[in-house]
């Protein structure tokens, strides 16, 4: 007679219906009091007496027993729905897009228990084939996500795509910027248009173009206090973005600086146009409705401005235009530090990776002072 198991340490039957051996422990009761079970099988008695041994050991080292199958497709899409709060249709719908075709098609159907690091380093290895460095850190963002909140779950034990670094994709669209005959040769063009102080502001501050189609006349000062001491040049704060909830890019972000003349003349002008005193809580720049302008609008006008500037306006976006500011000051000698903060980074790290081809290292001090100290025997 075959001797019936302790309390405690599971089940053993054979399942006719599905011609395997089924193993089965309790690990508890949920908020209902109804009894949590947790199941494996084997085509042999062996092997399903293998699995129990499993489950038990993970049980009794306080390791949550993960369902054996729910897979990387279900895994990601419940990131999808629940794992991105406050964020914006447009960007919820890109991690989708990317998602789907990127992450599921290749490695949904496998159940994430059985997700190895090799697996998905041979699936970042083949991605790499086809996209951007930059879109393959973001594949493999979402998928690392993805499997976080997976283990918070008690879907997995433990999260290995955090293991495998990313590797190098294709090269992406190029960050450029102009010089500043050219962006002189934009501002020409743009004056008169309903963007131009939009441009000029962009192109002279730095400020991200999610910022400028946020910014409310309460933002701006465009005289400042001249007799004060010292005299407080015209400025502007960055309070918030078009971004989800409003909120700017990071807490950094939110600053004040001062504006440069032609801001101040080109914002001038800009009011002057509306015909009345702008109520400080609208827009700056707006549609003729007062609400917010789109980022397509704002594209299609950008590239008539470009055209008549004599450029490609294929090549060009509103972006850049933070590009040129970086890269006209870097020109300009000022150091990485100021632009930096100019920029409402936190330190100079981002600065460096982001807009590192705008960047001229500002080192010749050194140099210099020490030619001075030590001059070369030709000299003498």
């Amino acid at each position: 007679m075959t001797a019936r198991r302790s309390r405690g340490e599971g089940g053993l039957h054979w399942d006719e219906t599905r011609e395997r051996w089924i193993a089965t422990i309790t690990t508890g009761f949920d908020a209902r009091g109804k009894r949590i079970t947790r199941k494996a099988s084997g085509i042999t008695k062996t092997e399903a007496k293998n699995k129990l041994k499993e489950l038990l050991r993970d049980h009794d080292d306080g390791v949550a027993v993960a369902p054996s199958n729910y897979t990387v497709a279900e895994a990601v899409r419940d990131w999808l729905t629940y794992g991105l709060p406050n964020r914006s249709r447009a960007t919820v719908d890109n991690y989708t897009t990317i998602a789907e075709s990127r992450i599921v098609a290749p490695l949904g159907r496998c159940r994430l228990r059985d997700l190895s690091a090799d697996d998905v380093d041979r699936w970042l290895r083949a991605q790499a084939q086809e996209v951007s460095t930059r879109t393959l850190r973001l594949m493999h963002s979402i998928l690392s996500r993805a499997v976080i909140r997976a283990m918070a779950r008690e879907k997995v034990k433990r999260n290995v795509v955090a293991l495998c670094a990313v590797p190098t994709g294709q090269a992406g669209r190029p960050s450029k910027s102009l010089t500043w005959e050219q962006a002189e040769r934009l501002v020409a063009a743009a004056h008169g248009s309903s963007l131009h102080a939009y441009v000029v502001l962009s192109l002279l501050t730095g400020a991200r173009t999610e910022e400028v189609r946020a910014l409310r006349w309460a933002d701006v000062d465009l005289t400042g206090q001249p007799d004060a001491t010292p005299p407080v040049p015209p400025a502007i704060s960055v309070l918030r973005s078009v971004r989800a909830g409003g909120d700017t890019k990071t807490r950094k972000s939110r600053r004040r600086f001062a504006l440069p003349r032609r801001c101040v003349d080109a914002l001038n002008a800009h009011r002057a146009r509306l015909g009345r005193t702008p109520d400080p809580t609208a827009l700056v720049f707006a549609t003729a409705n007062g609400t917010e302008l789109d980022p397509h609008n704002v594209r299609r006008a950008f590239r008539a401005i470009v055209r008549d500037a004599g450029l490609d306006a294929t090549a060009w976006t509103p972006r850049e235009l933070r590009h040129s500011f970086v890269s006209i000051l870097s020109d300009s000698g000022v150091p990485i530090e100021q632009i930096a903060r100019l920029l409402g980074h936190s330190g100079t790290a981002v600065t460096e990776r982001v807009y590192r081809h705008q960047l001229r290292p500002v080192l010749e001090e050194g140099a210099a002072t020490m030619d001075s100290l030590f001059p070369s025997d030709d000299a003498g």
